[in-house]
C-alpha cells in the first residue's frame, strides 16, 4: 500500500478544476450513497488490463484508447453504444493486421462524463454562467439552472455508466465480437466511404484465413478468442468526489482498486505533484493514464513517474503526449530522454487531439491533417530514439458527426454545422476514425519491416 495513504487523504492537498456545488450537504449525501453502490469494474480485470499493458510497454502490443469527449445523459442508447464498439472493433482488427501484434482495446466510455475547463466562468453576449464541467456535475444548456453544479448527477452518471458496461461486456464477450462478423462491423454510411473498399478487402483476408482455420479444425466454437474481446474502460479521474466513493478494498489482495473504471488518467491541467488528483491517483492500483504537454519538463516528468510508480511496474502507467502537430518535435524527444536515462517502464502514447483544436465558423474543430501529422511525427521521434511508439488515444463516435475537418470525404469548415454533436469538443467520425486505423497500420507495419531488415542485415 502506498506510504501515508487513504482514499480521502486528496482532502489534504491543493485542488485544481474543482466544481463550486452550493449544497455540500447533498454533495455528502450524493457520495454517501455512491459509497453503497456495487463496483462498476473489478480488481481482477484491472489485472489484467495492467498484464496486457506490460507487454505493449515491453513493445510487444499497442493500446487503442479512444471514445467520446464527455459522455452525455442525451446521447445514452443501446445504438450509440453498438455503433462506437462496432468503429472500435473495426480500428482494431486493422490495426491487429498492420502490428502483428497485439491491440489492447481500451474505450473512454462508462465514466467519461467530467470535463476540465480552461475558464469558470463562459460568457454569450452580456451573459455569464458557470462553465459546463461535463454532465455529472451540470447542464450544458445556457441557463442559470442548469449551470448550477448538482450532486444527483453523480449518481445519473454511475447509473448510466453501469448499464453502458452491461452492454460493452454482451458485445465483447456475447458473439458479437467474433471475427466471423468481421463484414457485419461495417456501419452503414462508412459502406460508401473511400474506406470501403480497404476494409473489404482486410475482411476478405480475416475470412479466408477464418475459412482455412475451419477447415482443420479450429473454430469459433472451440477457441474463444476467436469470438470474445478484452475490452476495458477509461475516463479521466478528475471529479475525486466520485472516485473516492468507488475506490474499494479488493478482497484477494488487500489493495486499494478505482472500480469506476478499468484505467484512469490524470489530465494535464491537474498534473501538479503536490496535489489532490496525483495524491489520489497514487495510492490506487488500476492501471493509470498521465497527459503530458508542452509545459511538462523531463524532471518533472520523473518526479511524477517515480510518485504515480514507484516499484517501475511494467503496465502500471501510460504517458499519454499531447503537444499539437506544431510541437511535438521540439517536446517529445527530451520526455523520451528523460524516461530512458532514468529506466523508467512506461506506455507511450499519442493524444493527437487536444494540441490541434482550432476556431473556425464559430466551432471548435480539429483539421484532420494536423492530427496525422502529429501521429506521423510521433512515429518517427520514437523510431530515431530507438523506443516503442505503443498506443495512440484518440476522441472518436461512432455516429456520423461533421466535427472534425479533412479526411478522404473532405469535409469543410462549411460543412461542420450539419452534424455537429458533440458536448464538449471534436470528435472524428467512424470514418475518419477508420482512415486514421489504416494509416497507422500501414506505419507499424513499416517499423515491423524496418526491424526485420536491421535484423537480417
Amino acid at each position: 500500500m502506498a506510504q501515508n495513504w487513504t482514499p480521502n487523504s486528496w482532502r489534504q492537498k491543493p485542488i485544481q478544476q474543482v466544481p463550486d456545488f452550493p449544497d455540500m450537504a447533498a454533495l455528502a449525501s450524493a457520495e454517501a450513497q455512491l459509497a453503497t453502490y456495487p463496483p462498476l469494474v473489478f480488481a481482477g480485470e484491472a489485472r489484467r488490463l495492467k498484464s496486457q499493458l506490460a507487454n505493449v510497454a515491453d513493445g510487444k502490443g499497442f493500446l487503442l484508447q479512444g471514445g467520446d469527449c464527455a459522455e452525455s445523459f442525451a446521447e445514452h442508447g443501446a445504438d450509440t453504444i453498438r455503433d462506437f464498439f462496432r468503429a472500435f472493433l473495426q480500428m482494431a482488427v486493422v490495426l491487429t493486421f498492420g502490428a502483428q501484434q497485439p491491440v489492447v482495446k481500451v474505450g473512454r466510455i462508462a465514466g467519461q462524463f467530467a470535463k476540465p475547463r480552461s475558464s469558470n466562468i463562459e460568457r454569450q453576449g452580456d451573459v455569464e454562467l458557470p462553465s459546463y464541467r461535463g454532465d455529472i456535475i451540470n447542464g450544458i444548456e445556457f441557463t442559470e439552472k442548469a449551470r448550477i453544479p448538482d450532486p444527483e448527477r453523480q449518481i445519473m452518471a454511475y447509473r448510466q455508466s453501469a448499464a453502458t458496461l452491461n452492454l460493452l461486456r454482451a458485445f465483447a464477450m456475447g458473439g458479437y465480437a467474433n471475427l466471423e462478423n468481421v463484414h457485419q462491423w461495417m456501419l452503414g454510411f462508412v459502406k460508401e466511404s473511400p474506406q470501403a473498399e480497404r476494409y473489404r478487402k482486410l475482411a476478405n483476408r480475416i475470412s479466408e484465413t477464418m475459412d482455412f482455420m475451419k477447415a482443420i479444425g479450429i473454430t469459433s466454437e472451440n477457441h474463444p478468442s476467436l469470438r470474445e474481446t478484452d475490452f476495458f474502460t477509461s475516463h479521466e479521474a478528475l471529479l475525486l468526489g466520485y472516485e473516492q466513493a468507488l475506490t474499494r478494498v479488493d478482497s484477494t489482495s488487500g489493495d486499494w482498486y478505482a472500480t469506476s473504471g478499468h484505467m484512469i488518467w490524470v489530465g494535464d491541467r491537474t498534473r501538479q505533484a503536490d496535489h489532490a488528483h496525483i495524491e489520489y491517483c497514487r495510492g490506487i492500483k488500476n492501471p493509470l493514464g498521465l497527459k503530458c504537454g508542452p509545459s511538462l519538463t523531463g524532471d518533472g516528468l520523473i518526479e511524477l513517474i517515480d510518485i504515480l510508480n514507484p516499484s517501475n511496474e511494467a503496465g502500471r502507467l501510460t504517458l499519454i503526449c499531447r503537444f499539437g502537430h506544431d510541437k511535438v518535435a521540439e517536446n517529445l524527444p527530451r520526455l523520451i530522454r528523460a524516461v530512458e536515462k532514468e529506466g523508467r517502464k512506461v506506455v507511450w502514447s499519442c493524444d493527437p487531439m487536444h494540441g490541434n483544436t482550432i476556431t473556425l465558423n464559430n466551432y471548435k474543430t480539429r483539421p484532420f491533417e494536423r492530427i496525422l501529422s502529429e501521429v506521423e511525427s510521433f512515429f518517427q521521434i520514437h523510431r530515431a530514439e530507438g523506443t516503442h511508439p505503443g498506443g495512440i488515444h484518440i476522441e472518436m463516435t461512432g455516429n456520423d458527426v461533421t466535427e472534425c475537418t479533412g479526411g478522404a470525404r473532405a469535409l469543410s469548415g462549411a460543412d461542420l454545422g450539419d452534424r455537429y454533436h458533440t458536448h464538449c469538443d471534436p470528435r472524428l467520425n467512424a470514418d475518419q476514425a477508420l482512415e486514421l486505423a489504416f494509416l497507422l497500420a500501414e506505419r507499424m507495419k513499416g517499423g515491423r519491416d524496418e526491424k526485420r531488415m536491421v535484423v537480417n542485415g
